[in-house]
């Protein structure tokens, strides 16, 4: 390595225990209930134990909320980003004890090789029998358009055996745009689609992408979202 290259990125620890996400659990549930007043249609598909991928599109920070609150009886760990984790100073230093209390999975941005700690580290929690959320879009949307999906999630799939169930939000964009900092109380809508399950087989880079064009597919069936076509994290969108 020349002295020029920058430093590997370091796979923050991920708390397994996940104690802070039930606290957060039981003090938000009754009050996010009133406020958004969740309709969940296909919550039969999210098995009772057992390792499972949550992939869903992803419209608002709200997200990372709307999700657990709807799938009651099981922990989610999303894969977050790497940047929430090694933020400096005091609100970096909350930023990262609170991800890693609620047992969320650091993911570095920049390519398969950069996160392959993060995606490893996924799929020991699937081993686990764990529900693993994923955002197959690799960031928010900032116009409320479903953008083409990022092969990270079939690689993990392909590589835990675990199955996919696709789902989405409806309504969380209009509650929380993009800058808004409070959200409006309204009426939110999930929706969960059976399963896909694509096997152990290693797959190839075309196999990766037809599978995850297929998911966008289901997950754009449930969203009702125009589908943009493009990478939402081409240069110069803001993350």
């Amino acid at each position: 390595m020349s002295a020029d290259s920058p430093p590997a990125p370091v796979q923050a620890p991920v708390d397994r225990s996940g104690y802070l996400y039930w606290v957060f659990k039981v003090l938000l549930t009754l009050p996010m209930t009133l406020y958004f007043r969740p309709r969940v249609e296909g919550i039969e598909h999210v098995p009772a134990r057992g390792p499972v991928i949550l992939a869903s599109n992803h419209v608002s920070y709200l997200d990372w909320l709307i999700l657990p609150l709807v799938v009651r009886w099981r922990r989610i760990s999303f894969l977050a980003k790497h940047d929430y984790f090694i933020e400096p100073g005091l609100r970096g230093r909350w930023k990262r004890y609170f991800f890693t209390a609620t047992g969320q999975v650091p993911v570095v941005r920049g390519g398969a090789s950069a996160g392959d700690a993060a995606l490893n580290t996924a799929v020991g929690l699937l081993r686990d029998g764990r529900v693993v959320g994923i955002f197959p879009e690799g960031t928010r949307t900032r116009d409320g358009r479903l953008y083409r999906g990022r092969t990270g999630l079939a690689r993990i799939a392909a590589a835990s055996g675990a199955p996919v169930i696709p789902c989405a939000t409806i309504g969380v964009f209009e509650l929380a745009p993009p800058g808004a900092k409070f959200p409006r109380p309204g009426r939110v809508t999930v929706k969960f689609a059976p399963p896909m399950r694509w096997g152990t087989e290693e797959p190839d880079r075309e196999l990766l992408r037809k599978r995850t064009d297929e998911l966008i597919t289901v997950i754009q069936s449930l969203s009702g979202q125009e589908y943009a076509g493009v990478d939402a994290q081409l240069p110069g969108r803001e993350s």
